[in-house]
C-alpha cells in the first residue's frame, strides 16, 4: 500500500534524540563475467556471521507512500501500513526502525548506526516536494517481488506511465530522473534498456518529485532515492532461486552483517530468460530475445566513533541482450523483407538468410563507486562524497542480413566515464531556522565509435553497387556540470513552514555554455489535525545528455543508404523551466485517506529522447517550447489484515518546433512540428494502478492492477496506442519450523493474468523506431532459504 506525504524537514528537538547516543548474446562467458561482476562489487570481500533475510517479513501490504511536506520538529502517530497519509515523522525515524539483531551488534552500536542514518536524513530532507516511499512491504506485494524489475516498483506510484525499454516517464517526462543511493547522486549512464539497479539492493526507496528544494538540481522530474540494505538491516544470510515462464532462471545470494565496527552488505544475481526485451510482435514467444545478465552489489560502512563513519558504495553489471526481430504486420519501422539489397558475394534467397534469423546484438556494462564520509557534530551535520562511474553499449549487427533487409550494417560502441564529488551540510542557525548548502561537480566524457558498411545510392536512393562502402567515424563530447545552492526551512509556527533557497547551475561542453540561477519556495500549512496544504515554485536547469553528433559525420553518410534525412543538426540546449505544484492532504478516518495535487511546467528547450536506429541507444533532442501540467489522486484503506489502494493520473503535453538534432527527421515532420503544437511521444494521458492484499503472520496474497490509456504514435504524434489493463496475482507462504531453524519461503506470481495482448508502441512516433507489446501471460516460482 502507498503512503504519500508531504516531504518534511528532519529537525529534531534534542529531547527526542539526545546528543549522547548509547547504545550478440555470448552465453559460454557468462559464469567468468558473474564471476568479475561479484569481485567488483564485493570489493573487500566477504564475511561470515549472521545475517539477514531481506524480506521475510511475510506482512505483504501495499507499501506506505506517504506524502510529506515540512511540517518542522512536529510528530503524530502513523496510521496503519497500507494507508495514504500525512506522516508526522521523519525519512530519518524510518531508517532507525530498521529490525536489529542481538547477535549481530550491541545496543550501542546499534544506536550509533540510527543515529547516523538520522544525521544524513537531515542533511538530505524533501522539504516540500511530494514524496512517494516504497518500504520491503510493498516491494514484498508488487508482482514477482524482490525479482521485479527496478521500473516496476515505480510504477505502482501516482503519475508514473509505463514505457518500453524498462522506461518510467514521471508526470510527462521522458527521462530527467536524478537517481541517489544512501544520498549521494548516481551520474546519468547511457540511455540503452538495461536496468542496472536491482530490486534486492533496496530497503526503502522514495520517489521525490513536484517542486524540489534547492540542493536538487540537474535531472529535476523526480528524484529516486534508494536507501540500501546493510548488514545491521539483515537477519540472516539468504539465498533465492527463482524461475517460471519464458525459461526465466534467476539464482541470486545476498550476504551481510557486523564485525565490530565494520558493516557489510553483498549481493550477487544471475538472469537468463528469453524475453529481454519487449516482444515486437504480440505472439507469445518473441523471436530472437535471450538474455543473460550478471549483477553485483556492495556497502561497507566503518564507524570511526559515534559521530562519523565512511561508507563505500561498488556495483557492476554485465548484460547481453538478442536484439528482437519484427516484422510489418506489428512494426511500421520493420523491413518488409519484399526489397532486398543486393550484396555482393552473399544469395539473398538463401533459407539461411531468411529475416527470422538475424542476430543483431548488445552488450550493456555499467560500473560505480560512491566513497563517502560522514559527520553529525552538534547542529552541524555534513557528508562529502566522492564517485566514480562507466557504462558502455556495445551493439554488433548480422553483417550480411541487415545489408540485405536495411542496407546498412553498424557496429557501434558508445561509453560514458564520469567522475565528481557531492557535498552538503545542514546547521541549525537558530530555533525555527535550518540552513542547508552544498555543492556539486561532475565531469563526463562521451565516445561513440562506430563502423558502418552502406551502399551507394543515386540521388533518388536507388542502389547503384552491390559492395557495400566501409565508412569508420570515432568521435566524442564532453561535459562539465556543476552547482551550488543555499535555502532556509523557516518554521514560522507549529502549523506553518516555510522552505525557500536558489541555487546556480553551469553547464560546460564541447556543444554548448550555459548556467542559471533558479529560486525554489514551498510553503505548507496544517490548519487541523487530518488536512494539510501544500503549495510551491521551482525554477529548473536541465541539462542533456553529452551525445551531440557533427556535422563532419553527417557529410560522410550522404550518397549512402545511411544517410541522413536532411542536414540540419543545432546543437540541444539546457532546457529551462518554471514549476508549480499544490495539494492537498485529508485524512477522512484513521483507516481511510486521499490526496490530490496538481502541477504545471513551462518550458524553453524541451528536452526529450528518441531512438534512431536499430542499435538501443537513445539520443536527446528539444523542442523550442513545451507545456506539461497534469494532477494526481491518491486514497487507500486498511482493515486488519487487508489493504487497499487505488490511484489515478492525468497528465497533458505540448511542444513546438524541434530546434536540435534535426537531421533524424523528415522535413515535413520537422515543418509541421514547427506550426503545431503537438502531444509528446511519452504522455500517457490516463493511468490508474490499484490493489488489495491480504497478509498474516505467515501467509500474503494480492491482486495488483495496472491501466494505460496509450502513449503516442503516428506522423507527429497525431495517433494514439490502444489502452489496456493488466490484473497480476501471488501468494507466499513463509515456513517456520524447518531443519535447522531458519525459514523458508515460498512464492507463486501470475503476471497478465488474463493473458492481455498490448502493445506499448507500434514503431512511429516523433524519436520511436520499434514495435513493443506487453508482456504475455507469465508464471513464476521463488524459493528463498536463510542460512
Amino acid at each position: 500500500m502507498f503512503t504519500t506525504r508531504y516531504s518534511k524537514s528532519y529537525l529534531y528537538k534534542q529531547v527526542r534524540f539526545p546528543k549522547n547516543h548509547a547504545g550478440r548474446c555470448t552465453r559460454s562467458g557468462a559464469g567468468a563475467r558473474a564471476l568479475l561482476c561479484s569481485c567488483v562489487a564485493v570489493g573487500l570481500g566477504c564475511f561470515s556471521g549472521p545475517i539477514a533475510c531481506a524480506n521475510t517479513d511475510t506482512g505483504a501490504e501495499k507499501a506506505q507512500i506517504t506524502e510529506k511536506r515540512a511540517q518542522g520538529g512536529q510528530s503524530a502517530p502513523a496510521s496503519a501500513v497500507g494507508k495514504k497519509q500525512k506522516v508526522e515523522q521523519s525519512k530519518a525515524q524510518k531508517d532507525a526502525e530498521i529490525p536489529t539483531r542481538k547477535e549481530a551488534a550491541s545496543g550501542e552500536q546499534i544506536n550509533v548506526v540510527g543515529h547516523l542514518n538520522r544525521q544524513r536524513a537531515r542533511i538530505f530532507p524533501g522539504l516540500g516536494a511530494v514524496d512517494y516511499n516504497i518500504d520491503q512491504r510493498q516491494i514484498a506485494s508488487t508482482p514477482q517481488g524482490q525479482n521485479a524489475a527496478f521500473n516496476q516498483i515505480l510504477l505502482r506510484v501516482p503519475g508514473v506511465v509505463m514505457d518500453s525499454y524498462g522506461e518510467v516517464h514521471v508526470r510527462g517526462e521522458h527521462g530527467g530522473l536524478t537517481y541517489r543511493v544512501n544520498g549521494v547522486l548516481l551520474p546519468e549512464g547511457l540511455n540503452g534498456f538495461g536496468q542496472e539497479l536491482d530490486t534486492r539492493i533496496i530497503q526503502s526507496v522514495d520517489l521525490l518529485t513536484g517542486t524540489l528544494p534547492a540542493q536538487f538540481g540537474f535531472r529535476t522530474a523526480g528524484v529516486v532515492d534508494v536507501n540500501t540494505k546493510t548488514g545491521d538491516s539483515l537477519k540472516h544470510n539468504q539465498v533465492s532461486l527463482y524461475g517460471g515462464s519464458y525459461n526465466t532462471f534467476v539464482p541470486s545470494i545476498q550476504l551481510g552483517g557486523q564485525k565490530g565496527k565494520l558493516d557489510y552488505f553483498t549481493t550477487v544475481s544471475f538472469t537468463r530468460n528469453n524475453i529481454g526485451i519487449e516482444n515486437p510482435s504480440d505472439t507469445f514467444r518473441p523471436i530472437h530475445d535471450v538474455t543473460e545478465q550478471e549483477k553485483a552489489f556492495s556497502y561497507l560502512s566503518y564507524h570511526i566513533d559515534d559521530v562519523s563513519r565512511i561508507s563505500l558504495l561498488t556495483s557492476a553489471s554485465y548484460a547481453d541482450f538478442e536484439i528482437p526481430n519484427s516484422f510489418k504486420t506489428f512494426d511500421v519501422n520493420s523491413p518488409d523483407y519484399t526489397t532486398i539489397y543486393d550484396v555482393a558475394g552473399v544469395n539473398a534467397h538463401d533459407p539461411s538468410m531468411h529475416w527470422s534469423n538475424l542476430d543483431d546484438s548488445q552488450t550493456e556494462q555499467n560500473y560505480y563507486a560512491v566513497l563517502s564520509y560522514q559527520r553529525s557534530a552538534d547542529k552541524l551535520n555534513f557528508q562529502v562524497s566522492p564517485y566514480f562511474r562507466y557504462g558502455r553499449i556495445d551493439y554488433t549487427p548480422d553483417r550480411d542480413r541487415d545489408l540485405i533487409y536495411q542496407g546498412v550494417s553498424e557496429h557501434e560502441v558508445n561509453d560514458f566515464t564520469t567522475g565528481g564529488v557531492q557535498f552538503d551540510l545542514s546547521y541549525e542557525i537558530a530555533r525555527h531556522h535550518t540552513l542547508r548548502a552544498g555543492i556539486l561537480g561532475q565531469y563526463t566524457s562521451e565516445r561513440l565509435d562506430t563502423n558502418t558498411l552502406a551502399f551507394p545510392v543515386d540521388e533518388n536512393g536507388n542502389q547503384t553497387s552491390n559492395v557495400a562502402r566501409r565508412i569508420i567515424d570515432n568521435t566524442g563530447n564532453w561535459s562539465v556540470e556543476a552547482g551550488a545552492y543555499i535555502q532556509d526551512e523557516y518554521k514560522i509556527t507549529n502549523n506553518l513552514t516555510f522552505n525557500y533557497g536558489i541555487r546556480y547551475d553551469r553547464f560546460a561542453s564541447s556543444f554548448g555554455n550555459e548556467g542559471q540561477l533558479s529560486p525554489r519556495a514551498n510553503m505548507v500549512w496544517k490548519p487541523t489535525r487530518t488536512t494539510t496544504l501544500h503549495i510551491g515554485y521551482s525554477r529548473y536547469f536541465a541539462p542533456p545528455s553529452p551525445q551531440y553528433v557533427y556535422p563532419s559525420t553527417l557529410a560522410k553518410f550522404v550518397g549512402t543508404t545511411n544517410a541522413a534525412a536532411n542536414l540540419i543538426n543545432n546543437a540541444t540546449k539546457v532546457e529551462k523551466s518554471n514549476y508549480v505544484d499544490g495539494g492537498i492532504l485529508q485524512r477522512i478516518t484513521p483507516e481511510f485517506q486521499i490526496t490530490l495535487d496538481a502541477y504545471a511546467k513551462w518550458a524553453h528547450d524541451l528536452t526529450d529522447l528518441g531512438q534512431f536506429g536499430r542499435a538501443v541507444i537513445l539520443a536527446p533532442f528539444s523542442y523550442k517550447r513545451g507545456r506539461v501540467y497534469g494532477a494526481e489522486f491518491g486514497s487507500s484503506w486498511r482493515h486488519g489484515p487487508w489493504s487497499v489502494f487505488g490511484n489515478f493520473s492525468y497528465v497533458k503535453t505540448s511542444a513546438r518546433d524541434i530546434n536540435s538534432a534535426q537531421y533524424q527527421f523528415d522535413l515535413a515532420e520537422l515543418a509541421y512540428i514547427k506550426n503545431h503544437a503537438i502531444q509528446l511521444d511519452h504522455q500517457g494521458e490516463y493511468t490508474a494502478t490499484a490493489g488489495v492484499s491480504w497478509s498474516t503472520k505467515h501467509d500474503m496474497a494480492y491482486v495488483d492492477f495496472v491501466y494505460g490509456y496509450g502513449l503516442r504514435s503516428g506522423f507527429a504524434n497525431l495517433q494514439k496506442q490502444p489502452e489496456y489493463d493488466v490484473f497480476n496475482i501471488g501468494y507466499q507462504h513463509t515456513f517456520t519450523k524447518v531443519p535447522f531453524g531458519h525459514d523458508i519461503q515460498i512464492r507463486a506470481d501470475v503476471v497478465n493474468l488474463f493473458d492481455k495482448r498490448y502493445q506499448l508502441r507500434d514503431g512511429s512516433g516523433v524519436g520511436i523506431y520499434q514495435a513493443q507489446y506487453g508482456q504475455r501471460r507469465g508464471t513464476y516460482f521463488s524459493v528463498v532459504s536463510e542460512f
